[in-house]
């Protein structure tokens, strides 16, 4: 038997980066810490009091809600809700989106639903019928992060919280990078800066691996879904994942250095590439070109299916 690196008891878990063994409660705490870090880090609490959190019903959107609930369970002047986007997927979204109604329900969480069917106008099924040069990913994308900030600002959140993990920051960071999109890596979450019309996000677990948050979820008994998104082999995401994941495997804590090197250049590139001042689209969503991606492509959409 493995034993615990703090107490002794048995151990369920090794933590390659930093050496040690850690059982369940050492290991919980030790998410916990880092989760309570980031947040610090991240939002001004005396100031932020409505704080809605992205919740798909998968592990990382549901151990992000139970974490920040715990957290701030004693914080009677801060108020926390979920919203989920119902993107209209078959035989995915439904379970998620129970998931995400089950754990809201029993920590006593407000939960709100926004559907790509009434905000778009079409399910992502639909759309996924007559895409033209984007993949299906690229339009989920665009109106999933619309639908989230326009339910954030009908709620009167301060701030948006999402569960991505160090794995998909570390990835969005490589891609960003391998593109030469350095204006959008400057953009990045968490965003200290607000923006008209658009509601800040942060980011609770950005330093933790994709893998301690499921062992977490799983530790803590979060019911969560574990389905596939049935569009998501055409994501060029998981090219990224497969490089940064062989990394890792080679040299233990490659995630951790993509994080803090960004983190380092960060300053610099958003002095380089400053906010620009946004305009309201049509929609009533801001955009710096006046004109917002999501109007672009729900325009391409009708193109499509009318030739």
């Amino acid at each position: 038997m493995v034993q615990c690196s703090k107490c002794g008891r048995a151990a369920v878990t090794y933590i390659r980066y930093n050496g040690s063994h850690l059982c369940s409660a050492h290991f919980q705490g030790f998410v916990e810490r880092r989760v309570k870090r980031e947040l610090r880090g991240q939002v001004d609490l005396d100031r932020a009091k409505n704080i809605a959190v992205a919740v798909s019903g998968g592990k990382d959107s549901l151990a992000a809600l139970m974490l920040l609930h715990d957290i701030l369970s004693l914080r009677r002047d801060v108020t926390l809700t979920a919203i989920t986007v119902d993107e209209g997927i078959a035989g995915y979204r439904p379970e998620a989106l129970d998931k995400a109604i089950r754990l809201s329900s029993a920590l006593g969480v407000e939960h709100r639903v926004i559907s790509f069917k009434e905000h778009v106008g079409s399910t992502m099924d639909s759309i996924s019928e007559r895409l033209g040069h984007r993949t299906p990913c690229a339009y989920c994308g665009v109106f999933r992060r619309q639908c989230m900030n326009e339910m954030a600002r009908a709620i009167g959140a301060d701030v948006l919280a999402t569960g991505h993990n160090l794995d998909d920051v570390a990835q969005a960071i490589l891609m960003n990078f391998t593109r030469g999109d350095v204006e959008r890596l400057a953009r990045m979450g968490p965003h200290a800066k607000v923006q008209p019309g658009l509601i800040p996000r942060i980011i609770p677990l950005r330093s933790l691996p994709e893998k301690e948050v499921y062992l977490y979820a799983m530790l803590r008994g979060i019911d969560f879904s574990d389905s596939t998104c049935p569009y998501w082999e055409a994501a060029l995401r998981n090219e990224y994942r497969d490089i940064i994941d062989g990394m890792e495997s080679r040299s233990p804590g490659t995630k951790h250095s993509i994080l803090a090197s960004y983190d380092a250049l960060r300053p610099a590139l958003q002095e380089k590439y400053p906010q620009t001042s946004l305009r309201l689209c049509g929609c009533g969503e801001p955009s710096p070109g006046g004109k917002c991606m999501a109007c672009v492509m729900k325009d391409e959409l009708d193109i499509i299916a009318r030739s």
